[in-house]
């Protein structure tokens, strides 16, 4: 998006604001029609591909629900152009203006903006130096889901019991209401989470999915509204916040997670977060994560590698929910823990835990950057680094730090202990930043670790961070303008958190070369270096 572009986007969401939630009487806009309804967002996530067999893209669906129950598809480039951060809105009420219709009468209205129409509190106020960390619509308290158990009218098989089901409820470790408080920080429970069926649907498998340009295509309105119906009678949805259908039979190769609308409880258009999963996808508590974070409107993270394959930054559930994760001998294949950008989508990140260094800032500073996932931390957990404001503020470019470390039972198998960085951009996702040139397939490169001794530079060069110790509760970082670093530091005040005795560096791991292949580069040997992919790094 240039800046002419993002300057028009962003005065048409801001003429639209103010039509629809009443702010001024008087305002127009060049927009031929305003409707306002429920924002639908459907990811779908392919089953994962076997040896040598190629991976199959994810799927995105957009749509407006009008109050009517009708349904508008929504262009997801435009929607997401239109919107800044198009995934904030999931599941929310919102006003979207389109424009004239295109020159043949096939074209549909263009998407000229987006915006809440739902009044729902935002973590703090939207500016060009923190829009991407203060766009955020909290999930807070008891989301309680049910599951549904639906069999295909032709396919018998029931592959788990409905105590099974239950089980994935529980609050031991493993269990989803466990992981989901613990990944919250306590913000959120699964109470009340119940299981229920198996339930017959009334048609046969290929009535739900039936083939559209030589591809599977899943009908999720109709597998919604049909396993929904079925228990309709059993189940009482009024408390409802989520819905994990789980299918006896594959459904078009992906398990599906956003939201969804359908009759029930006597409501001509009862609308919830949902979930579709085929047996691969009910056999492993992180797929079904992913998608339930798909329905609490957390989209996809990446890595920096530059490929249209979403699925692997293996720091993040949300993207790569296979490798580096912890196995369990009841649930299959654990979740790992969101990364802190996705944490704050949902305001799970106090304001106390946050630090923002703005463009600038020519203080040099030590934080203590405790591990992302200590609940009780007095720490950092969350350092934003904020590049050149834009005109709209969702344009504006972040990266943001945390520290992991490789232990617990969702992030046991982590690739090791580091600072991780990732780059927020155009459309609000999180790409993990990768020192290595070129970057690696998968996230889980040492150049995607950055230790003690290291230091790494945003590539425009406006801010510079070295990692200078490890300590019980994470790392200690040092930040500041790139020149300034480069020459002796000035004395710095250790925060009090720090002990003298744990922040003694300890040694790098070297870097491991790929078998059969030349070892990367390292930025830091690229005398100014500025791909987005590629900061400067020095060891």
């Amino acid at each position: 998006m240039d800046m002419k572009t993002s300057t028009t986007t962003g005065r048409a969401r801001a003429i639209v604001a103010t039509l629809v939630l009443g702010i001024a009487g008087t305002a127009s806009t060049h927009a031929q029609t305003i409707e306002q309804g429920l924002l639908q967002l459907e990811w779908g996530d392919p089953a994962p591909a076997a040896p040598g067999q190629a991976k199959s893209k994810s799927r995105f669906n957009a749509r407006l629900v009008k109050d009517d129950g009708s349904r508008i598809a929504l262009d997801p480039a435009q929607a997401r152009k239109a919107a800044g951060d198009l995934y904030v809105l999931a599941n929310r009420r919102v006003a979207i203006a389109f424009g004239a219709p295109g020159k043949t009468a096939s074209s549909a209205p263009t998407i000229e903006a987006i915006v809440p129409a739902d009044r729902t509190a935002q973590s703090a106020p939207v500016t060009a130096a923190s829009a991407r960390v203060a766009a955020a619509a909290p999930v807070n308290g008891v989301t309680r889901w049910v599951t549904l158990m639906c069999k295909f009218s032709d396919i018998g098989t029931e592959q788990k019991t409905q105590a099974f089901f239950q089980s994935q409820y529980g609050e031991g470790v493993g269990q989803l209401g466990h992981y989901w408080r613990e990944v919250s920080y306590n913000k959120i429970n699964l109470a009340g989470s119940s299981a229920h069926g198996w339930f017959t649907l009334p048609q046969p498998r290929s009535h739900y999915v039936t083939e559209e340009n030589g591809e599977d295509k899943a009908d999720l309105k109709k597998l919604f509204a049909d396993c929904g119906a079925a228990a309709d009678a059993t189940v009482d949805f009024n408390s409802v916040q989520g819905v994990n259908m789980m299918f006896n039979g594959d459904l078009d190769g992906y398990a599906w997670g956003g939201g969804m609308c359908a009759p029930l409880e006597g409501r001509s258009n009862f609308c919830t977060r949902a979930t579709w999963n085929p047996p691969w996808s009910f056999s492993n508590l992180a797929p079904l994560a992913h998608e339930m974070g798909h329905g609490y409107g957390l989209p996809h993270s990446d890595n920096s590698d530059g490929d249209s394959d979403t699925y692997d930054n293996p720091w993040d559930v949300m993207s790569d929910g296979w490798y580096n994760a912890v196995s369990d001998s009841t649930y299959g294949t654990r979740p790992k823990h969101i990364n802190v950008f996705q944490r704050h989508r949902l305001s799970w990140v106090d304001g106390a835990r946050q630090q923002v260094i703005v463009l600038g800032d020519l203080a040099t500073r030590d934080i203590a950057l405790d591990y992302a996932h200590l609940a009780g931390s007095g720490n950092v957990q969350m350092l934003v680094l904020s590049l050149s404001p834009q005109a709209d503020p969702y344009a504006t470019v972040v990266y943001t730090l945390e520290a992991r470390k490789r232990e617990g039972p969702y992030e046991g198998a982590l690739a090791g202990d580091a600072v991780i960085v990732h780059k927020v951009q155009a459309s609000g996702t999180a790409y993990s930043i990768d020192a290595d040139v070129p970057p690696a397939n998968r996230a889980n490169n040492e150049g995607s670790m950055f230790k003690v001794g290291e230091r790494w530079v945003t590539p425009e060069g406006s801010h510079a961070v070295s990692v200078k110790a490890q300590t019980a509760t994470g790392f200690v970082v040092t930040v500041g303008p790139p020149r300034a670093m480069s020459s002796p530091l000035p004395p710095l005040v250790r925060p009090a958190q720090v002990s003298a005795s744990s922040s003694s560096p300890t040694r790098s791991t070297p870097a491991i070369p790929v078998r059969g292949r030349k070892p990367p580069e390292r930025c830091g040997g690229v005398r100014g270096a500025t791909s987005p992919q590629c900061a400067m790094r020095e060891r």
